[in-house]
């Protein structure tokens, strides 16, 4: 018998398991399943707008399929890139946060819409800075809580020197302003902390002091104030301050059990203003009513659940970084979905974020498509460290 020729076919064996290892193809199809019924509402919802500015109803579709070509060679790319690169290029990258967000305000590369200068003029589209910033702070803030995960939890200076940086972040967003990135990315973080094992009392003072500030920008800026409570009661002001929810109200109405179907909505006929960004939601619960809502909570959730699902198998494998950085992604894109819907649904004030994987702009959906390529590579190198007769086995549920 030739061992070593059956040692080296062993071996070749199991490298060629690992190379060939499978995505996590419910979280895979989730996506796609929530990239496509995005498409099908941004081409619903921006019919009218698209036909009276540009003469053709599907500019703002064409548009987004061409964001998300971007978005599958951006994803493809980052699929390549092994989890610890990002570790190492985390201080490096809330630098150019930092850098892209002060751009904005630079005059010819900033560019302002209804009053939030939040985009920098790029060749053929506008770069929504915020999108990175979101995904570069809990990459930096991963990596950080990795390198000081001991003096994070026991010393109020290693607990409060990463926020420092982040509070200038928070800063500029909200002198752009972009209130809503500014809330998801404070609660990210505080989320991501509270994860890291900070303690109570350092966490609560944080939350109060983060709340504290929060209402105290909306006091002392009137739209603001306006924003957060013309949701209590959009029917006192129809006309002007609660005029987008009154609209979006009114497009739940009439979708009903089944909704009124597929390209009838009469709130995307210049009723319902950002139809196809911010309330896209509140159009798909116009044309596909009660049922289309469930659905896509439904994936939603299974979406988040799936993506903690992965930074829990990490984090037993003993993969901190990539744990905190799943985490973290959960966290965002639970948030932001969260907030979205509750704003179109009239629970929450206005905030102007757009819904992750369905709602138009090139932005979130590149940005997004990068998140998930780091999970599935996350997935992937935890996966592929399962060996035969290795100890504490991965659990699939």
């Amino acid at each position: 018998m030739n061992i070593p020729s059956l040692t080296y076919s062993k071996l070749n064996m199991e490298k060629r398991q690992i190379q060939t290892l499978p995505l996590d193809y419910s979280l895979l199809a989730t996506v796609c399943v929530l990239i496509c019924l995005g498409l099908v509402m941004v081409g619903s919802s921006s019919v009218s707008i698209s036909e009276q500015h540009y003469a053709n109803p599907f500019h703002y579709l064409w548009r987004q399929l061409a964001y998300l070509m971007v978005g599958i060679i951006a994803a493809v790319i980052t699929l390549k890139i092994p989890v610890r690169i990002w570790q190492e290029l985390g201080p490096g990258l809330i630098m150019i946060s930092m850098l892209l967000l002060v751009l904005v305000f630079v005059p010819g590369l900033g560019r302002t819409v209804n009053g939030s200068t939040r985009w920098l003029n790029m060749v053929g589209f506008n770069l929504q800075p915020s999108e990175l910033v979101k995904l570069f702070t809990l990459i930096y803030l991963a990596g950080y809580l990795v390198r000081h995960q001991e003096v994070v939890k026991s010393t109020a200076g290693g607990f409060f020197r990463p926020l420092l940086l982040i509070s200038i972040l928070v800063s500029l967003l909200l002198l752009e302003p972009d209130y809503g990135a500014a809330a998801v990315l404070l609660m990210s973080v505080m989320g991501l902390m509270w994860l890291a094992g900070v303690r109570f009392l350092q966490f609560f003072l944080l939350l109060g002091v983060a709340a504290s500030v929060l209402a105290l920008l909306a006091y002392i800026s009137p739209y603001r104030m306006e924003r957060l409570t013309a949701f209590i009661n959009p029917w006192a002001d129809p006309f002007d301050s609660g005029f987008q929810l009154t609209q979006a109200l009114i497009a739940f109405g009439r979708g009903d059990w089944l909704g009124a179907g597929l390209g009838e909505s009469v709130q995307k006929l210049f009723y319902l203003p950002e139809a196809h960004t911010d309330f896209v939601f509140a159009v798909m619960a116009e044309e596909l009513g009660l049922l289309g809502v469930l659905v896509v909570i439904a994936l939603y959730t299974f979406l988040i659940f799936r993506i903690l699902f992965v930074a829990r198998q990490a984090e037993l494998r003993d993969r901190p970084f990539a744990a905190y950085l799943a985490y973290g992604i959960g966290l965002w894109i639970g948030l932001q979905v969260l907030i979205n819907i509750g704003v179109n649904m009239g629970i929450l004030p206005t905030k102007g974020l757009t819904l992750p994987f369905m709602s138009y702009g090139g932005s979130n959906l590149v940005v997004m498509m990068i998140a998930m390529a780091i999970l599935f590579r996350i997935d992937y190198e935890t996966h592929r460290d399962d060996r035969p007769g290795q100890k504490n086995r991965r659990h699939r549920i």
